[in-house]
């Protein structure tokens, strides 16, 4: 959530990032008005609670006459103080209702607009021209069932659409993917984590997944418990409700864990592989620092996804997510699009984002600055989504015959195997 005193002083500014995400501006006049009230109430209560045990001081001194009178004063007092205990109360809950519903502040620098009016930042490797070559590049999925890696037939028998298994030499390259993740996370100085998929409410909530987010989470009702999306979740609410001293900030996370995702309001779209699917495994990387060092961490999450995807070998793209598409935690947001042949564009493998102090607010996670204690800054970053990352490794690094390159950073995850070869011809 932003910070109250932020919107009272320059609400201009939050309708402005409400508009430029294409939300509701008067959300924030509703918001000021509540907050108002809370305030004007709070201020009551405590002035009727001062009068009554001012008056608890005189009823023993006074005279029967004033006593007559002050007693029922104080009966008036008494119903007063439980209105206003209540108006108070009310005020409150209303306050903070709306302000859950309050995206984070979009920074001054994002372009403005929806989901295609992003800013290209830059652009790393080559596109194949693989009519050069002379042939015509087989899709992710005809590979896959090349090389026997890939199985959505069955993955749909058990579980239905969107469902998939990975088999054979498909599941060695999950886990080199996963092995490789980790050992650059871990060379880059963060802890390796493995999360719980399942969290409560609170924990979900409180990193803004309950908002817009809402309908392409999975939720458990006999439990109340949710499955995340992303590892951010867990990662997010580790230090739920705790004071961190500030010399051991930055704080750094990798987490691995499954993920789950309805994919709400896809229908029709990448039906065909495992681009899009209801479960998949990734490694993402989470950051705590203090707030005036999240735009340099920013950067640094954004060069390890970088490295990450040179290293696999992959032409892609870094955009500039524009406001409309930011989600309502994120300040900023940078998305690396790898190439993807057969779709003759580039699509989504990693992305980070600055949450400034929006979650952390909502978790209660703060750190001790001297004799300060205030909100921290949290980050995230996907490092490897993995069916994306097999779609894009698959594609761009086929060879004619359906065999399939392996990048030089996972052969040893891989037994220093150099192709991946068809399982049938």
């Amino acid at each position: 959530m932003i910070d109250l005193r932020l919107l009272r002083e320059d609400p201009d500014r939050v309708r402005a990032s409400q508009r430029a995400r294409g939300e509701d501006v008067a959300l924030v006049d509703a918001l000021l008005s509540a907050d108002e009230r809370r305030r004007s109430s709070g201020v009551r209560f405590d002035e009727l609670r001062a009068e009554q045990k001012q008056l608890g001081k005189l009823i023993p001194k006074a005279s029967p006459d004033e006593k007559a009178e002050l007693l029922k004063r104080a009966e008036q007092l008494k119903t007063d103080v439980r209105a206003a205990d209540t108006e108070r109360d009310a005020a409150d809950t209303e306050t903070q209702e709306l302000l859950l519903r309050l995206g984070n502040l979009v920074h001054p620098d994002v372009p403005v607009g929806g989901e295609e009016d992003f800013v290209t930042l830059e652009t790393h490797g080559t596109i194949r021209d693989f009519g050069a070559e002379g042939f015509e590049p087989r899709d992710h999925l005809e590979l896959g069932q090349l090389l026997g890696a890939i199985d959505v037939e069955r993955g749909a028998k058990v579980s239905g659409s969107r469902f998939y298994f990975l088999t054979g030499v498909g599941a060695l390259l999950e886990l080199a993917l996963v092995n490789a993740a980790i050992a650059q996370a871990s060379a880059a100085g963060f802890t390796p984590m493995l999360t719980p998929a399942l969290v409560r409410p609170q924990s979900m909530a409180g990193t803004g997944f309950l908002g817009q987010a809402a309908q392409d989470v999975y939720h458990l009702d006999k439990d109340d418990l949710y499955l995340v999306g992303t590892s951010e979740v867990p990662l997010a609410a580790y230090h739920m409700d705790e004071i961190i001293d500030a010399d051991k900030l930055p704080l750094r996370y990798a987490g691995f864990s499954p993920c789950f995702r309805r994919e709400a309001g896809s229908h029709g779209k990448d039906t065909r592989g495992i681009f899009r699917v209801h479960q998949f495994d990734k490694v993402e990387m989470f950051s705590y620092v203090a707030p005036e060092d999240s735009q340099a961490e920013h950067q640094r999450l954004l060069a390890w996804e970088k490295q990450w995807l040179e290293s696999l070998e992959l032409p892609f793209r870094v955009i500039d997510v524009a406001s409309g598409d930011l989600g309502s935690s994120a300040a900023r947001k940078y998305d690396c699009e790898a190439w993807i042949p057969t779709q003759g564009k580039y699509r989504e493998l990693t992305s980070t984002s600055d949450c400034t102090e929006f979650q952390s607010r909502r978790l209660s996670i703060r750190f001790r600055d001297g004799k300060q204690v205030k909100p921290l800054a949290t980050l995230n970053g996907t490092l490897c989504a993995v069916p994306r990352t097999i779609v894009a490794i698959l594609e761009n690094h086929q060879l004619a015959d359906g065999s399939v390159r392996v990048p030089e950073v996972l052969r040893p995850y891989l037994g220093g195997r150099e192709v991946l070869e068809p399982v049938s011809r």
